[in-house]
């Protein structure tokens, strides 16, 4: 009888959510923020990429979808919607974007950097908050188009097919063990844990940010530029990033994005430039000592 109970419990619950789902009117936030939203499930993801930043780190011009995809994701919760980004900006712009954000109501988790050594140098501010998601979403515009030069509008098209990808991504693949994607001539993966992180008592799912992010673009002659994020535990830490060191890649930063989530994470931030397949061995031996999904 308790099962029976519990099982109706979370039918009632999971009929609940998505009522109040249903009752966003989504296209009022696509609107306010002048975006359209990637759907994942139930979350709403939309892409704030710096495009209009020239960005050089060791040679390598950095595409967006590389190590400039700024984003802010939406999810219903409590008959309205939880909020999660990660906005890439310049020194200058971190205060005033930081102030009106705060002003509107929303919470900053951190500001950090990525990379190192990039020209200009970027940082990352990830937010947070909850209510209304037109009003999220019409705060985070604000904030972005008065404190940055964060573009909002569409970027100009091509008739022209994108150039192939010059990488080996059968090779990247079988050495990574799961299947990438290319995204503004950026080879991806999102690899996500075994168990979902939770924050607020919501699950943390891979549009929201909770994956292991590993992304290649090429540099020509079977060389690629990766970089991305793992995310691990405390006692992972360590484990992960001697394996990436063994690998001859580069640990940028050692930090965290949200301020309750559970269990506590930390986010590895790492950089090479080597043989695309090498590295993607690489970081497959560094994923291994972390617990992730197995495919």
């Amino acid at each position: 009888m308790k099962q029976i109970l519990t099982a109706l419990a979370i039918g009632i619950v999971s009929s609940v959510t998505a009522a109040r789902a249903a009752d966003i009117d989504w296209s009022k936030v696509d609107a306010a923020l002048g975006k359209t939203a990637t759907v994942s499930g139930e979350v709403r993801r939309y892409g704030l990429p710096r495009s209009d930043l020239h960005v050089t780190l060791d040679g390598v011009t950095i595409k967006p979808a590389l190590a400039l995809g700024g984003w802010v994701a939406f999810a219903p919760m409590h008959g309205e919607a939880m909020v999660m980004g990660d906005l890439v900006l310049l020194d200058n712009e971190i205060t005033p974007v930081m102030t009106k954000l705060l002003d509107s109501g929303l919470e900053i988790t951190a500001i950090h950097n990525h990379i190192l050594r990039a020209s200009p140098a970027t940082f990352y501010m990830h937010v947070g908050g909850h209510g209304d998601p037109e009003k999220l979403a019409s705060a985070i515009r604000a904030a972005l188009t008065s404190g940055s030069k964060t573009p909002f509008e569409p970027p100009a098209t091509t008739a022209a097919a994108p150039p192939k990808l010059d990488l080996d991504t059968a090779g990247i693949d079988a050495a990574m063990g799961a299947q990438g994607k290319e995204t503004g001539g950026v080879y991806q993966f999102g690899i996500p844990r075994r168990d979902p992180v939770k924050d607020g008592g919501m699950p943390i799912t891979t549009a929201m940010g909770g994956a292991n992010a590993i992304n290649f673009q090429p540099t020509g002659n079977g060389k690629a530029a990766i970089t991305g994020d793992f995310l691990v535990t405390g006692n992972e830490v360590n484990p992960l990033i001697r394996a990436l060191r063994a690998g001859d890649i580069e640990v940028t930063a050692i930090h965290s994005h949200m301020l309750d989530e559970e269990p506590r994470m930390f986010f590895v931030h790492f950089w090479a430039n080597n043989d695309a397949v090498k590295l993607a061995k690489g970081v497959r031996a560094a994923l291994d000592k972390t617990a992730v999904a197995q495919h």
